[in-house]
């Protein structure tokens, strides 16, 4: 159904980020639609405002302060949802809000849960991290046949996530397992998904990854710019100042906060020292960061090209882009050339266009 799972990490990401990390454990069914959420801190954490927020649309559900340590919140639910918490605007786990008790430990980075939906991500969570568990052990190992086990164990996961989706196409887990590796998929291959299960599309998350997938597709290779303004304090910048101007142009979309941005940098600056006197424009645009964390960190790291500072969401919707750093090459006319490349084949395409120049 969907695409494979190449690492370690990859599978890890799913079950994790769906629990934020933080185990379920498993009590007796609930009987009634009435919810009963405790959610444990330490005393660090007193007179603090916990939210519980619905994780598909943003709306606060309830909220507590936290008091000894312990914040607790009672209400009546009816579809059971996502629920993310958020205590003094910062994430503090997430979990299926449905009938019944759940208790939430962020010392012990535990969860109780006596909810039906719960149960069944615990008993799936529990799967997969034994086949974590497996691939870890056999990565590390001098194994002759390692790739061959590692393959295993990729094909039973991919299994088992697809039988646990295929289970729940009708509910809040396979909502949340639609998304989750959703952003994987093409823009051709999430319609046609959608098309499979179009009760997903109905979500508010989904109707957002919608929009940014036809971006996506619209501003993808062959595709013509499009152009965006940004203001930081009394300066306004736009992509048009940079780009379609008569030059090939490499802009690179990154925040100070993201270690792959970070890192990709050091490919950055080799194409720089070779072909910025040679025909290519280089352009930074700082997105999803406070400007002050992305001038320190252009001071840091010694980066030489112009930027955009300040862009938030302003070009990643507008380009559908999901994940940085994403770096685009626009030819002297402003068509997109390369997409989402890194590393050596980053280097290639540069390189491709280059010859262009000679």
């Amino acid at each position: 159904m969907f695409s494979k799972i190449a690492t370690l990490n990859i599978m890890s990401r799913l079950f994790t980020s769906f629990i934020s990390a933080l185990g379920i454990l498993s009590c007796s069914a609930a009987a009634t639609n009435n919810y009963s959420v405790k959610v444990t801190f330490t005393e660090d954490e007193d007179d603090l405002l916990l939210y519980m927020v619905n994780y598909d649309n943003g709306n606060k559900i309830d909220s507590a302060v936290v008091s000894n340590g312990v914040a607790e919140m009672k209400g009546v639910i009816g579809a059971p949802v996502m629920a993310q918490l958020v205590l003094d605007g910062n994430r503090a786990g997430s979990f299926v809000l449905e009938p019944g008790t759940t208790d939430v430990n962020t010392n012990t980075r535990q969860i109780v849960s006596d909810g039906h939906f719960n149960q069944q991500w615990n008993d799936f969570s529990t799967r997969l991290g034994a086949l974590g568990s497996k691939y870890q052990e056999i990565y590390k190992s001098d194994a002759a046949d390692k790739a061959t086990a590692l393959a295993e164990i990729e094909s039973k996961y991919n299994a088992a996530t697809d039988s646990m989706f295929a289970a729940n196409t009708g509910n809040i887990l396979g909502y949340r397992l639609f998304l989750d590796r959703a952003y994987e998929l093409s823009p051709a291959e999430f319609e046609a998904e959608l098309v499979k299960y179009p009760a997903m599309a109905e979500f508010s998350r989904v109707k957002k990854l919608r929009t940014s997938k036809a971006n996506e597709a619209a501003t993808s290779v062959g595709q013509k710019f499009k152009d965006f303004t940004v203001t930081n304090g009394n300066k306004s910048q736009k992509l048009s100042d940079y780009v379609g101007n008569g030059k090939w142009t490499l802009v690179d979309f990154w925040a100070s906060w993201c270690g792959p941005c970070i890192r990709e940098t050091a490919t950055l600056k080799e194409l720089y020292a070779k072909y910025a006197d040679k025909g290519l424009d280089f352009l930074g645009v700082a997105v999803w960061d406070e400007p002050a964390n992305t001038e320190k960190a252009i001071a840091d790291h010694q980066l030489p090209w112009p930027m955009i500072i300040n862009a938030q969401t302003i070009p990643t919707n507008l380009y559908g882009i999901a994940g940085i750093p994403c770096i685009i090459l626009f030819d002297p006319q402003g068509n997109i050339v390369s997409r989402g490349k890194q590393g050596a084949a980053l280097v290639e395409d540069v390189e491709t266009a280059m010859k262009s120049l000679e």
